[in-house]
């Protein structure tokens, strides 16, 4: 029965270490922007908060979703690098540019945190249109990380 599923019951499956790490490379980068893309955007709501209740509601909101995502950027960091000097070394080209994106995306992460920050201290300065331009940016580092990951155009 195994057999005609592919899977020949062999654990860990054939392909060695590398498709595992891969993998937990994926679910941590899932988990990364899934914190990238929604954050953001409670920073969006939160810059629009005026009273006391829902400014607090927002910090709560924030640092816990800030650790969640935190957790994501680690394991992909870690796991990625893994893959890198495992077996992806040296790295060629695409992955040279891929690894730039993945600097200015930690970068983005920090900002995230900066902001954080200054919601909780009470000393924002941005305004939610800001925010909302702010928002836009995982998703166009995701557009070129996949692209240059699945493409591999150089």
């Amino acid at each position: 029965m195994l057999e005609s599923t592919g899977f020949s019951g062999e654990f860990p499956p054939p392909g060695g270490p590398m498709l595992w790490i891969k993998w937990l490379h994926i679910v941590f980068m899932v988990t990364w922007f899934a914190g990238l893309f929604y954050l953001p955007r409670l920073f969006v709501y939160h810059a629009d908060t005026s009273d006391r209740p829902g400014h607090e509601r927002f910090v709560i909101m924030e640092r816990r979703l800030f650790a969640m995502m935190s957790v994501g950027a680690v394991g992909t960091v870690v796991f990625g690098a893994w893959l890198l000097f495992g077996w992806f070394w040296p790295a060629p080209p695409w992955l040279q540019a891929k690894l730039a994106l993945v600097l200015l995306l930690v970068l983005y992460h920090f900002g995230c945190y900066r902001f954080m920050r200054d919601f909780r201290a009470g000393s924002n300065r941005k305004s939610a249109r800001f925010y909302r331009y702010y928002n836009e940016l995982p998703g166009l580092f995701l557009l070129g990380i996949v692209l240059l990951v699945v493409v591999k155009p150089f």
